[in-house]
């Protein structure tokens, strides 16, 4: 059955008409991280105090019925600042509330909304300048990043495929289909330069024209959104904020390589996200984007979505295209390559979320315009996950070049310390990429962050981790950690990884636990080698990168362990000796009241003393002194 072609600009029209009558307009950011802090409860408690004052409240634009004044409550995807969720906009105002709870609705309904009053105590405010700040333009966080990707998460209802038109979505596409053949798509992606989001950096319209050429009936396009790493929510935020940004994307990668179908693969884990990429699916399909006769041309394609089980080695290419086909999710040798013979055996591409995302503003506004943005090595911008000791923790996006200085000072706002406080002299290492990544420690902070940069220091981009560190932690215990996460996810098709990264665990638990010795750490280092080469695919390939890169920049800190039996961020309890300052005690009391085995003793305002032969080496003392007393040994 045909459909008919669908027509943009009337629906900007009628969507430009009636949204021209609402007053006001209140945004509730509704990402995954707001949602678990009781956004519903805000909603409908928002939705109920407007009634209650007689004030006209819209949970939709009317875009069919006759125009209707009033304030429209609406729901957003991720707004990035997750430090400070939940949040609330307020526009044309341009007001931004944080932390707002359940109880704030009335007041912000009330006043805000009622008598044009500004709720000072709902405001950021500046930890520096101590200043309130009214809107996002006057953040740091906000004005310091170039959101491209990420212009539309936050802001447009995602549900809602009008408002993605009415901001130009699907212009892209219709382009693409209906003035382009494959190969000027091909070649408008070639040069805008864009690399694949996901990691590997892979120029994205080469793989495009590696598989356009190749000779098939059936071609695939796949949507990988099996975000795995540790503290990454890149991609699960742009499919929970502006899905129909995906769905574009791979329709236009599907008319460049001549695909008829395609799937998203996404975690199970991402409820949501599922929940509105499936409802996006259905939404375009009923308005002719998606199915036979797109634009009214002969270029027909549909979209499957599919839940993975959450391993993360189905992150891998191979992998998941055996989860795909009703398989085990293992990876299998290269080549040949999916552009030769991917999904059932038939060409196939497959980018991230994020790249596919990028692909309708490279189209929409040409590559001339989007190479403009970036460094000369890597154009166009990145999206991070911001986490760790950090003032400012959230989704960020800046262009490619941007230094780590700048994202985790300026947008980031500073290094915390063990208790939440900013401390200028606290940075120790940022984790990039996460259980593939690296480290990159202070002489790294003005380092243009691409992916030529980083590849010449042994680090990588990756999907898109950033994991903050200070000087309290124990980089041999980050080793462990990211290697425990390799070693559960790994598959166990190849010998190497599968044992490999058991036996790398096991010798980080021996330097952990006392254990260790110089040629611990030797081995360590030469069996991280030897998976790094051997193993079949990507997990088991990059596993050993955090300790390689670790043992590259803190070596000092693993042989502190091993030869002094002494951890130098006191956070191995196996190698603590608690020991007290008398000279810097305040006989405060607060080690004394936190000792779960009374081994401290001694009178208030005078210096207190720790009983070796009862201390159990807990560190609680250290972790509560204020005054840096109490010393690991």
């Amino acid at each position: 059955m045909k459909n008919l072609s669908v027509d943009l600009e009337d629906i900007k029209h009628k969507y430009s008409n009636n949204i021209s009558c609402i007053k006001r307009r209140v945004t509730i950011c509704a990402g995954t991280g707001c949602l678990a802090n009781g956004v519903q409860k805000i909603y409908d408690t928002f939705q109920s105090e407007l009634e209650k004052i007689g004030l006209d409240v819209l949970v939709e634009v009317n875009f069919t019925a006759e125009k209707k004044e009033g304030i429209l409550l609406s729901e957003s995807g991720c707004q990035g600042f997750c430090q400070m969720g939940p949040l609330v906009t307020i526009d044309p105002d341009n007001i931004l509330y944080v932390k707002v709870k359940e109880k704030d609705v009335k007041s912000i309904v009330e006043k805000t909304l009622g008598q044009n009053i500004i709720l000072k105590n709902l405001l950021y405010k500046n930890p520096s300048t101590k200043e309130h700040c009214k809107g996002k333009e006057e953040i740091d966080f906000y004005k310091k990043q170039s959101r491209f990707v990420l212009k539309d998460c936050g802001v447009i209802n995602p549900d809602d495929i009008h408002e993605y038109i009415f901001e130009g979505g699907y212009e892209g596409a219709r382009k693409a289909i209906l003035n382009y053949d494959e190969k000027e798509i091909c070649n408008e992606v070639i040069n805008s330069g864009l690399k694949g989001r996901g990691g590997g950096g892979f120029l994205t319209g080469k793989k495009w024209e590696l598989t356009r050429i190749e000779n098939s009936e059936k071609k695939y396009v796949i949507c990988n959104g099996d975000e795995g790493d540790p503290g990454a929510f890149m991609d699960r935020s742009i499919m929970e904020g502006n899905p129909h940004s995906v769905i574009e994307g791979m329709i236009i990668a599907g008319k460049a390589i001549g695909a008829d179908e395609g799937f998203v693969y996404v975690r199970s884990e991402y409820p949501l996200a599922v929940k509105r990429i499936k409802y996006a699916v259905e939404v375009a399909e009923k308005y002719g984007l998606l199915g036979d006769n797109i634009f009214g041309s002969d270029f027909n394609f549909k979209i499957n979505v599919m839940e993975g089980a959450g391993a993360f080695v189905c992150g891998e290419e191979t992998a998941l295209m055996a989860s795909i086909q009703g398989n085990r999710g293992m990876p299998n040798p290269k080549p040949p390559f999916p552009a030769q013979r991917g999904l059932w055996d038939k060409p196939t591409v497959i980018n991230n979320v994020e790249t596919l995302s990028t692909i309708p503003l490279i189209l929409k506004f040409g590559a001339g315009e989007f190479i403009k943005i970036g460094s000369s090595f890597s154009s166009g911008t990145k999206t991070f996950a911001l986490t760790g000791h950090v003032a400012n923790t959230g989704l960020i996006e800046v262009p490619f070049g941007t230094t780590l200085r700048e994202i985790v000072y300026d947008i980031g706002g500073g290094v915390t310390d063990k208790r939440g406080k900013i401390s200028n002299e606290g940075f120790k290492m940022v984790q990039i990429g996460g259980p593939s990544g690296g480290c990159l420690t202070e002489e790294h902070l003005d380092l243009p962050l691409d992916f030529d940069s980083l590849t010449k220091i042994g680090a990588m981009i990756g999907s898109g981790g950033l994991v903050v560190m200070n000087k309290d932690t124990c980089m041999v215990q980050v080793s462990r950690f990211f290697m425990q996460f390799t070693q559960n996810e790994s598959c166990g098709k190849c010998v190497l990884c599968r044992e490999g990264t058991k036996q790398m665990l096991a010798l980080l638990d021996d330097i952990i636990e006392g254990r260790g010795t110089i040629d611990t750490i030797n081995l360590l280092e030469e069996l991280s080698k030897s998976v790094k080469v051997g193993s079949l695919c990507g997990l088991g390939k990059t596993a050993p990168n955090p300790i390689l890169s670790a043992l590259n920049y803190f070596r000092e800190e693993f042989e502190a362990h091993v030869v002094q039996q002494r951890c130098p961020s006191a956070k191995c309890k196996n190698l603590l000796m608690p020991e007290i300052i008398v000279e810097l005690c305040k006989g405060c009391g607060l080690c004394i009241r936190k000792c779960p085995v009374d081994a401290i003793t001694g009178e208030k305002s005078k210096p207190h003393t720790l009983h070796q032969e009862k201390c159990i080496k807990c560190g609680e003392c250290i972790e509560v002194c204020r005054f840096n007393a109490v010393t690991g040994g």
